[in-house]
């Protein structure tokens, strides 16, 4: 009998042992993205420069197009990658689909890495890890810049379209 109470109290050390890392939370699927546009399954992204009068009044658009279900809230934020010092872009919102974010073309002078975090909850707290990120590290190259809000809307619906059917470059 005494065996088996050995054994018993040899399985509940074991399980106690092992059974927090199992349980944990995954680690944030992070992914480069590097063109103007990007897709993985449940997220679609696409970016677009609207010109102002002047570059100060240039701004950056990032349309965010993201399965409500799996990721029902999105955040960004911008970081400087020598100081390390991060700003909130986009505070955790709910995901109804579609999201888009403007930023002025002179913040990425100044913060050009870009993290879109795609979270798990609706109610996630800022120290709540991200299901997936997807980050840039700067404008892409390939970003086109219109002249017309109309003009950048219709390139985005268009390369949002491109990039879900495996379209993107």
């Amino acid at each position: 009998m005494r065996a088996y109470r050995l054994v018993a109290v040899v399985w509940i050390a074991f399980a106690a042992a092992v059974a927090p890392p199992l349980l944990a939370a995954e680690p944030a699927r992070e992914m480069h993205g590097m063109a103007d546009a990007f897709a993985a399954p449940g997220m679609t992204l696409a970016w677009g420069i609207l010109r102002g009068a002047n570059e100060a009044a240039t701004v950056v658009v990032l349309r965010i197009v993201a399965d409500p279900v799996e990721f029902p809230a999105i955040a960004a934020t911008g970081t400087d990658p020598f100081t390390q010092r991060t700003i909130p872009l986009l505070i955790a919102t709910a995901n109804s689909g579609k999201l888009e974010l403007r930023v002025s073309r002179a913040h990425f002078a100044d913060f050009p890495r870009t993290d879109i975090k795609f979270l798990a909850s609706a109610s996630a707290a800022p120290s709540d890890a991200p299901k997936a990120i997807v980050y840039y590290l700067g404008v892409p190259d390939t970003t086109p810049e219109f002249a017309t809000d109309a003009a950048l809307d219709a390139y985005l619906v268009e390369r949002l379209a491109r990039a879900r059917t495996g379209a993107a470059k």
